[in-house]
């Protein structure tokens, strides 16, 4: 017997979730009951099968063909469970960062990115969160907001955790360092809340052409320009010429960012069950680590319509 999310543990191995000091014995000599891999795979499973919270989790996870499956050797404990995720917390990122790294290494990243915030919805209880407002929605909700990069089929390559949907610009930039961390793509496309200078110019210098509306409500004088790029690349070269109709077909190119969010919505970001900000923050990331691990499954599946993994 298995579960339709044994297909997610194939390709991909959890054991680097070791080399993490907060996983590591406590200084008293305790051990874990259960090792970071299978409670990774078990929460990998639970998000896949959109179960979230800490009681729902570890009732899943005392299925015997689900425990099986994620490799444990009895079902984990409430306890467990709600341990393995506190300190998870600590590490998501860089967890998220490793498989990023083996999305590159299996060539799932191309050479546009394109960056955009959504919304990520909670529940009232949440104290930490607050009503925002959703402009392309237009209307209020309560919650969070996460700024994603991606590129791809759908795959998050760079992202941030925010106190609203409407991202401050220093998140913008530090998510775009983060994205071009991972590898230098030719194009980075974002909607007109992305026409500021600073962006246009650290992407330039950093050899990117990036294509955003121009807003001309920004200024008393506005430019006869449909793209800031189009004047941007003045103040960087003289050589450099961009037709209209490339940064159009390139732009258009933009929704793949929409598509990653409404997948990694469907891996649990659409609306967090957790509360308070440090916990909806890790439910965040591993939701994004799901999409992830989603990806490379399909990747290493060859996209079968027919094998047992969902395209999500």
């Amino acid at each position: 017997m298995e579960t339709e999310t044994l297909a997610l543990f194939e390709h991909l191995s959890f054991e680097f979730l070791e080399e993490f000091d907060v996983f590591a014995p406590a200084e008293t000599g305790r051990t874990r009951d259960h090792e970071p891999p299978e409670m990774m795979r078990g929460f990998l499973h639970c998000y896949y099968k959109d179960i979230y919270g800490i009681r729902p989790v570890a009732r899943e996870l005392n299925n015997t063909v689900v425990w099986l499956s994620c490799g444990f050797d009895r079902p984990p404990s409430r306890d467990a469970v709600d341990r393995f995720l506190t300190d998870l917390e600590h590490v998501i990122d860089e967890i998220f960062d490793h498989l990023v790294e083996q999305a590159a290494l299996r060539g799932l990243l191309d050479l546009t990115y394109s960056i955009d915030s959504t919304d990520v919805r909670t529940m009232p209880a949440d104290q930490d969160a607050s009503k925002c407002y959703d402009p392309t929605a237009e209307e209020y909700y309560y919650g969070y907001g996460c700024t994603i990069v991606s590129t791809g089929s759908k795959i998050p390559i760079a992202a941030e955790f925010t106190e609203s949907k409407q991202a401050p610009e220093e998140t913008a930039m530090r998510v775009t360092r983060d994205a071009l961390a991972v590898d230098t793509p030719i194009w980075m496309l974002g909607d007109s809340a992305y026409d500021t200078l600073d962006w246009h110019d650290y992407l330039l210098t950093a050899g990117v052409v990036p294509i955003a509306p121009y807003n001309a409500r920004n200024t008393d004088d506005p430019l006869d320009i449909e793209y800031r790029v189009e004047d941007r690349i003045k103040e960087h070269s003289k050589d450099v010429k961009l037709k209209q109709s490339t940064l159009d077909e390139t732009y258009n190119c933009r929704t793949g960012v929409e598509r990653t969010n409404d997948a990694v919505k469907d891996c649990g970001l659409g609306h967090v069950h957790a509360r308070g900000r440090v916990h909806a923050r890790a439910q965040v990331f591993l939701s994004l680590c799901l999409r992830l691990v989603i990806a490379i499954t399909n990747y290493e599946r060859g996209d079968n319509p027919g094998s047992t993994i969902i395209t999500v």
